[in-house]
């Protein structure tokens, strides 16, 4: 099945042929550690579920599930049922992506198991995405199989019935056609595609932290990586631990937490399709768990009823997804005993480059480098900065990222080699990295360096406060304003009383010009599906700024801070009265007057980026545009981008879809401009 290129068992190439050139990778180094001297040729399922039959151990427990538990032996043979099916039933071939949709569950890793072991790239998603985030994933992955727990078929056969010669097969299914009935009547044995090393094995999506999520492209290769490197060096698992978490499998996070690192050391999980924070403390009390995989806001909600329970059997904590306060780490160990180990990773790297065992943890730190990995901070122009200076970090290793036919963010996130995480570090003189914020979340007020995270974990210690948020809002006279969001905690009132008390308590804990200057209580935070915090739904749904004054005879106008004036004309005027207008948004960065892509996608992103910007700077919200006028240069160059530029501008814009024309010109004003956006939003008095 091998063909010339490199040996790859892939029939069908389109993953391979839709990833970034090489140049645009990031230096891979497979040198760190011994084990990460793969074979050129192996099927990563061979080593994480086949070799514990071959060795004897089958009749381990692998997982544990209300419905039953699972052994290896039992896994190992409904994953290869499932792959006699997916190649003899429903005709896939190497290369072929199947979407998979299910909570966690045994089922769901079976059939996992059984893409790759028929050579196929697995594509999970979450059971909570809907037709609009499955039709993405679809059109982007060009899925045309896929997997699905019956209870939540529906959304997805929606979106496969608009397909062509797609399919959706339910399980869980007394259906004839189910996959239920088909496996039944294949046999318990498969010979697996024996893959190449660096044959696609899974395209994982982001969360989507900042708005759209993008398609990463993961090999057998790194699928292994990183068990032999955190899990190996850090995390060090037993065969005699059970696992336990609330993610999803389609999280990357809890992929590798809770079945790639158990498995590569024939250790178990304990899958828990609903797991609250009480429903995961029961979960550890009745499966015994010893390690926990969740995220700081869930082991902060523990903290309210872990002494109803018995958690004795925990002996570690994994803790990631967003950083992990001082405080919620030494409120755990007080209560549990245990040392959270917090720890960073990513979609893009696969999981955790960063991070600590529990006996080197520091509170408020995210660790250490993981064994064959290297991390540094540095500065704007990618030279590396010194110890204790705040920079962006950069890492390198066996694992990288590659995106999926998206090479306007594969240049911003690889750069010089080195993967470019989008996260504000320093890095002390004992090697422990300190998080400080994303580098889009660093606040700047009247010239000082602010950590929204910083005051975040500040805010967090005072007993009125469930959960915050603290971001820069635009300030005519400080540049920026440093503004928490705030979820008071049970049986607290909301109210202008609390606001301040908070300010004074920030104050007694910061240096003083960190305290919050705007306080806005919140029912809940925008997050993602897996928990992540989404600061720039903060921005898009705050105005930005301290209000407008009420309209007079004449409506006042209004510009984002920090924006430079250029010669003859101005960046965006902007004006808060019954009517917005936005005039002349071309796609640079408005700080610099300057073009950062010659790519027409990437500048309407950019384009509207600033019309929101101008918009948020009178008081008005996208919802509230009633016209967009789109002036191009390229016709047919528009024509040609029509499904990217959609996306983005969903991504920016969300589902307001207001009235648009096109006037095709054969100039803009700017000669490296490709689009021009115009915007008109009506405010309601």
């Amino acid at each position: 099945m091998a063909d010339a290129q490199g040996g790859s068992a892939h029939v069908d190439r389109f993953v391979s042929e839709r990833l970034p050139p090489a140049e645009a990778w990031p230096r891979m180094d497979w040198s760190g550690v011994p084990e990460l001297a793969y074979p050129a040729r192996f099927n990563c399922a061979s080593e994480l579920l086949d070799r514990w039959i071959a060795t004897g151990q089958g009749d381990r427990i692998v997982l544990h599930h209300a419905r039953g538990s699972w052994t290896y032996r039992r896994l190992f043979e409904m994953a290869n049922r499932i792959a006699n099916v997916l190649v003899n039933d429903l005709g896939i071939v190497p290369g072929n992506r199947v979407l998979l949709r299910a909570a966690n569950e045994p089922m769901l890793i079976a059939c996992w198991f059984a893409v790759l072991k028929a050579g196929g790239i697995a594509v999970a998603t979450m059971p909570l995405l809907r037709v609009r985030e499955l039709t993405e994933v679809c059109e982007r992955a060009d899925v045309r199989l896929a997997l699905t727990d019956a209870a939540i078929a529906e959304d997805l056969e929606t979106v496969i019935a608009s397909r062509p010669g797609a399919r959706v097969v339910r399980f869980n299914s007394t259906a004839p056609e189910s996959l239920d009935a088909l496996v039944n009547r294949r046999p318990p044995s498969f010979d697996n595609v024996v893959t190449a090393a660096d044959d696609p094995a899974i395209v994982a999506f982001t969360s989507g932290t900042t708005g759209r999520a993008k398609g990463t492209v993961h090999f057998h290769r790194d699928i292994l990586g990183v068990t032999d490197t955190y899990g190996r060096y850090v995390l060090r698992p037993e065969p005699e631990d059970i696992f336990i978490g609330s993610p999803p499998v389609a999280f990357t996070y809890a992929l590798g937490g809770l079945v790639l690192f158990p498995m590569r050391f024939g250790a178990a999980t304990a899958l828990i399709e609903h797991a609250t924070p009480p429903g995961l403390l029961a979960g550890i009390q009745e499966y015994k768990a010893t390690v926990t995989v969740t995220s700081p806001t869930a082991y902060r909600a523990m903290l309210k009823q872990v002494r109803e329970f018995d958690v004795s059997s925990l002996r570690k904590g994994l803790s990631a997804g967003e950083t992990l306060p001082a405080s919620t780490f030494n409120a755990w160990r007080d209560a549990t005993g245990v040392s959270l180990m917090d720890g960073i990773g990513s979609t893009e790297m696969l999981h955790m480059f960063i991070g600590s065992p529990p006996e080197n943890a520091r509170a408020g730190s995210t660790g250490c480098v993981v064994p064959g990995y290297r991390a540094i901070v540095v500065d704007d122009s990618g030279n590396e900065l010194p110890p204790n200076t705040v920079g962006r970090l950069a890492v390198m290793g066996p694992t990288g990222c590659r995106y999926l036919d998206d090479l306007d963010n594969q240049r911003k996130y690889v750069q010089k080699g080195w993967n470019l995480t989008g996260d504000a570090y320093l890095v002390d003189d004992d090697g422990y990295f300190w998080y400080q914020a994303r580098t889009d979340d660093m606040i700047i007020s009247s010239g000082y360096n602010i950590s929204g995270p910083e005051v975040e974990n500040a805010l967090l210690t005072h007993p009125g406060v469930a959960e915050c948020a603290v971001i820069g809002v635009p300030d005519a006279e400080r540049g920026q304003l440093v503004k928490a969001f705030v979820v008071p905690a049970q049986g607290v009132e909301a109210c202008a009383a609390l606001a301040r008390e908070l300010q004074e308590y920030a104050k007694s804990q910061l240096a003083p010009y960190k305290y919050p200057r705007a306080v806005k209580f919140m029912t809940s935070l925008p997050r993602t599906l897996t928990g992540k915090l989404q600061r720039y739904r903060l921005r898009m749904d705050d105005s930005g700024s301290a209000q407008p004054p009420a309209a007079a005879s004449r409506p006042a106008a209004y510009e984002p801070a920090g924006w430079n004036r250029p010669i003859g004309y101005s960046n965006a005027v902007s004006a808060a009265g019954r009517t917005v207008f936005v005039a002349g948004q071309v796609g640079w960065n408005p700080a610099t007057s300057r073009f950062e892509s010659e790519d027409l996608c990437a500048q309407v992103r950019q384009a509207l980026k600033n019309v929101v910007a101008a918009l948020a700077a009178a008081g008005a919200q996208p919802d509230q545009i009633t016209r967009l006028t789109w002036f191009i240069t390229d016709r047919d160059l528009y024509r040609s981008q029509r499904e990217p530029i959609g996306l983005v501008y969903r991504e920016i814009m969300g589902r307001h879809f207001p009235a648009m024309s096109m006037v095709v010109v054969e100039a803009l004003i700017e000669p490296a401009a490709l689009v021009e956006i115009e915007a008109t939003a009506v405010v309601s008095d």
